[in-house]
Parts: C-alpha cells; sequence; structure tokens
C-alpha cells in the first residue's frame, strides 16, 4: 500500500505513535510519505520506504499568522497525486485530518485518498470541543473513510460528545518492547548511591499536574533518601521549579529537558509518576511498564485500561498526593514486591501492547477501506464519494 501520514511533530504520545507507525509500515514494505512542518519526533534516521515532505509557509503581512492549514493541505494534495497515495493518515482530527479533506478535493476523483483519522485526545477533549473548532473537528470525522481512537475511554467520549453517524474504532497505542526493555541503566549519572529515583516524563502542561509530582517527592523525601528526575519541557516547567524551591527540595531534582533516548533513562527508575487530570491513554506508563518499573498514575481517562491497581501498578484520584506518596513509599520500601510488579508489567505490555499485534490492526483497516472502496467502483462504475466508504 501507498500510505501518507500527517502528525505533530512533537515530543507528545501523538507524534511517537505516528512515527513508530509509520516506521513499522515501511519495514513491512509499504511505501510511506510523512508530510509536516519539520522532522517527526524520533524520526531521525534513514529507512526503506520511508520518505519525509515538508510544509513551507510564508510570512506576509496581511495575515496575523501564516496559513499553515492551507499549505499543509496543498502539500498533501501534492504528494497525493505525485506519489498516487491509497490511504492518508490524520494524527490529530485539527488541523490534520480537515487539512487532508481539503487536499483530497483538490485532486481529481481517480486520485483521490481513502482518509483515516486517529484521535489521540487532546484533540477532543480540548480542542474539538471548542465552540470554535467543534464543526470543523465534527465535519472531519463524518467525512473520514474510518475513525479510530487509541482507548475505549476516548472512543465513548468522541461519540458521546460529537453524535457521530459512525463508530469510533478502537485502536490502542503501542511500543517496541525491545527497545523498552529492562537493562542496566546510569543511575550514577541521575543519582547519589542510596538513592532512590522517582522519574516523571510529560509535556508540562497544566493537565499533567506537574507541582503534584513535586509534591510527592516532598512526601517521600521526608522518609527515604531520593532523587527526582523530570523529563521533558513545558509551560508549567517554571511552576514545578517554584513549588520545588518552596518546599526547599529543590536541590533534590533533575530537570533534563525533552531527550530522544527516553528508553535508556526509563530502566534507572525506581517508579514512575504520571498524576494527570487525564490521560487518554498514557503512552509513557506503557513504556515505563515495559522497562518493568512501577507506575503511579490517576485513576482518569484511558489509562485505566492499561494499569490494573496493586498487579502491574498503582490508580489514584486526581489530586491525592498523600495516597500517590503512600503507594511510592510502599514500591520504594519493598523491593521485592516492586519487582513482581515490573514483571507483571512488562508481561501485561507484551501481551497486549506489542507492536506486531497493533500495526497489524491498522493494516487490517486500511485494507477493509480500500475493499469497500474497490467493490464500490466496481458496483457503480465510477470513484465514488469517499465518506460513505
Amino acid at each position: 500500500m501507498k500510505i501518507g501520514i500527517t502528525c505533530q511533530a512533537t515530543a507528545g504520545g501523538s507524534g511517537v505513535l505516528a512515527t513508530e507507525l509509520g516506521t513499522a509500515l515501511a519495514r513491512r514494505g509499504h511505501e510511506v510519505h510523512f508530510v509536516t512542518m519539520e522532522e517527526p519526533f524520533r524520526l531521525g534516521h534513514f529507512e526503506r520506504n520511508l520518505y519525509t515532505h515538508y510544509v513551507d509557509t510564508i510570512n506576509y503581512p496581511l495575515f496575523k499568522l501564516p496559513p499553515y492549514s492551507i499549505a499543509l493541505a496543498s502539500k498533501i494534495s501534492e504528494i497525493a497525486e505525485e506519489y498516487d497515495i491509497q490511504i492518508w493518515h490524520a494524527h490529530y482530527a485539527i488541523p490534520n485530518a480537515v487539512a487532508a479533506l481539503l487536499g483530497r478535493n483538490m485532486l481529481p476523483p481517480e486520485k483521490r485518498f481513502c482518509l483515516v483519522t486517529t484521535l489521540h485526545g487532546t484533540d477532543i477533549t480540548l480542542v474539538g470541543g471548542h465552540p470554535s473548532f467543534y464543526r470543523a473537528t465534527r465535519y472531519a470525522m463524518e467525512n473520514s473513510c474510518a475513525v479510530t481512537a487509541v482507548s475505549r475511554w476516548l472512543s465513548e467520549e468522541t461519540e458521546r460528545e460529537f453524535q457521530l453517524s459512525k463508530p469510533v474504532r478502537t485502536i490502542y497505542n503501542f511500543l517496541d518492547t525491545e527497545r523498552f526493555r529492562p537493562r542496566r541503566g546510569n543511575r550514577v549519572a541521575l543519582a547519589e548511591p542510596g538513592e532512590k529515583i522517582l522519574m516523571h516524563v510529560s509535556n508540562f502542561r497544566p493537565v499533567k499536574r506537574v507541582t503534584d509530582v513535586v509534591r510527592v517527592f516532598k512526601k517521600v523525601l521526608e522518609q527515604i533518601p531520593a532523587r527526582l528526575i523530570m523529563i521533558g519541557d513545558g509551560p508549567e516547567r517554571l511552576s514545578a521549579a517554584g513549588v520545588a524551591k518552596q518546599l526547599g527540595i529543590s536541590d533534590k531534582i533533575l530537570y533534563l529537558g525533552n531527550c530522544e533516548n527516553i528508553e535508556e533513562l526509563l530502566p534507572c527508575a525506581d517508579i514512575l509518576i504520571q498524576p494527570s487530570e487525564h490521560e487518554s491513554f498514557g503512552l509513557v506508563p506503557l513504556e515505563a511498564m515495559a522497562c518493568e518499573v512501577p507506575v503511579i498514575v490517576t485513576n482518569s481517562g484511558g489509562i485505566t485500561e492499561v494499569v490494573i491497581h496493586g498487579e502491574n501498578g498503582f490508580l489514584c484520584e486526581v489530586g491525592d498526593i498523600e495516597a500517590m506518596a503512600v503507594y511510592a513509599l510502599q514500591v520504594l520500601r519493598e523491593t521485592k514486591r516492586a519487582g513482581e510488579m515490573g514483571s507483571r508489567a512488562r508481561a501485561h505490555v507484551t501481551e497486549h501492547f506489542p507492536r506486531d499485534l497493533i500495526v497489524g490492526q491498522y493494516e487490517t483497516l486500511y485494507a477493509e477501506i480500500l475493499d469497500r472502496r474497490a467493490r464500490q467502483v466496481c458496483r457503480e462504475g465510477c470513484f465514488p464519494d469517499l465518506h460513505g466508504i
């Protein structure tokens, strides 16, 4: 198959999934074309059958902001026509699926691709539901050949919020369990001997509640020697540092910024803390679990489909710092229990979220769509209105 992919070129879960999916599809022999403003996260290497095309925008005094979505649509149309793209996979309804629809409509009927839209969370929970974008988001989904979401929770939220005429199929995130695995990490570069390592990884947006991480760490530090490793960057980075300063623990926290070698850092952790307001899926906890690191997450959103309380991690209510600290101390003090929990976590990931299983589900979806289109062409003798496929 010839597949186009548009995604956010960021360190967030959507960009990571899109990049990993495109890479896996290329390795399976499909021709994959990324269209994006900059190099997608984790795509800084050559892969056979994989191509990247960049969107150019202009600064013009007439426009307050460069019209990126229109430039993206134009580039999608150009690449689709030049390479005979069959499936275009847009990660995020806004702006990527909307731009893909516009780009598709620029093509003659026989050149028009089938659009798959994958929802990752914030495009629905934060952006898509806003009155300024609601109609465009719903339009993008209704005119896609298929809509998928990364958790059952997000599928149900989308169907409830947008009252779609078609179901939203759940296809979970995945990861490479060979890349994310237990290994001997360089702990001495992160903490002093005898210190336990707590870790948090995010884009430091308000929904991640990074100040809760700092407050949990303070309670842990009162009981045992420890170090907090904060990976990522974003608007709440200064807030986290401010709380740490107020609590007098700044010297025990290390901020590493955005890191591409996260698979080398996660195995160094004794526990991962992700106290988000909600997670549509939670790729970082999944990566930690694959490294046999126990996780503490909140009982909100799609993450509850990944973490089983008391078995492979802990679920706490949003903002319950006391409970998070209690569970963290249990894990850090009970080495045997932590090891058993980590082993169960990895086993759960390798069984339910391996790369080959999930990539195969996307391949099956693509094939179903193309088969429906082919049968409709044969039946009607012309190229169909694609949103009805």
